[in-house]
């Protein structure tokens, strides 16, 4: 893989492929070996307090000389607080989500650094555009935990998203391999962001449970419940197949709430409650065949990239 566009000029690195900053998995450890592998590793701050973010971002200078970012979900009650650590700590791109990318920009341009916001349409990366975010992680359904409400693959979104905006497009949702990687930069992505295959390496905090779920999945072993609430994909266990009957039952927001209740990304992400947790992961489990080291992942994403890249050459 030997490509250089403005992805690899924004964030200075040497191979355009994000790992994403999923909560209870994306700490300093795997944001660093990501970077440590010319890709751009991401700090997930959705599931951190302030301080626990900045006790990551230190931890992250001391593991790799490389950039890497920060993810912080927009939605959250201390979101000012992480985009004030992020800055204090001197990290100079960030990734934003779920909310209005307008919220925070000022503050973190006046603090020069990069933004990049994650979308599900094209009407959302046209306000990044006019917000003025550097660049756009267009996010498809098939990616694991909270997904855009109307739905659009992959496939249908990165083509639209790169026609209609000005400034680089990150393609993301369900890809986990250089097969995929090559598709998404012939869609008119400029770089991929990755997060089911970097949740199930040997570097990522999740617990070894969910890792085990995700290198067990099957093609169909996903599902999308809480359309109501925040639409949210994971592997199928008791909860969350008991999540899907409440709402094809017709449970009102409400009673779905109830269902959800608190922490269950951490019960199953982070502490591995096999029957009671959310395990959020998208599509791409079923590409996920073993559990290994960012350093193996990544050096099978770039051989099986070169392999589909020639093969393009050839035809």
């Amino acid at each position: 893989m030997n490509i250089k566009n403005r992805i690899t000029q924004l964030f200075a690195i040497q191979y355009p492929i994000i790992q994403a900053g999923m909560v209870w998995v994306s700490g300093a450890k795997l944001a660093a070996a990501v970077s440590n592998c010319g890709g751009f590793g991401l700090i997930g701050a959705g599931s951190m307090k302030p301080e626990l973010l900045r006790e990551h971002i230190k931890k992250c200078f001391t593991l790799t000389g490389f950039p890497f970012g920060v993810n912080i979900p927009l939605m959250r009650g201390d979101a000012e607080e992480l985009v004030k650590v992020t800055i204090e700590e001197n990290v100079k791109i960030v990734f934003t989500s779920a909310g209005h990318p307008a919220k925070f920009i000022e503050l973190l341009k006046k603090a020069n650094i990069t933004v990049v916001h994650v979308v599900s349409n094209v009407k959302q990366g046209l306000k990044a555009v006019e917000t003025g975010c550097d660049a756009v992680v267009g996010e498809g359904v098939e990616a694991g935990g909270h997904n855009g409400s109307d739905e659009i693959t992959t496939l249908c979104l990165i083509p639209q998203l790169a026609d209609a905006l000005s400034i680089p497009v990150i393609a993301a949702g369900g890809i986990a391999d250089g097969r995929q990687i090559a598709a998404a930069f012939c869609l008119g992505s400029e770089g991929v962001q990755i997060g089911t295959l970097f949740a199930a390496t040997v570097e990522s905090s999740a617990h070894d449970n969910y890792k085990k779920m995700v290198v067990e999945a099957g093609d169909n072993a996903t599902i999308l419940a809480y359309r109501k609430i925040g639409m949210m994909r994971m592997l199928k266990n008791d909860f969350a197949l008991k999540s899907l009957h409440a709402e094809k039952a017709g449970l009102d927001e409400t009673q779905l709430r109830e269902i959800l209740g608190k922490k269950r990304e951490m019960s199953g992400i982070f502490e591995g409650n096999l029957p009671e947790g959310a395990f959020e992961a998208g599509q791409s489990s079923g590409l996920v065949k073993e559990i290994v080291t960012v350093k193996d992942a990544f050096e099978k994403l770039i051989l099986d990239y070169n392999k589909a890249a020639a093969t393009f050459s050839k035809s």
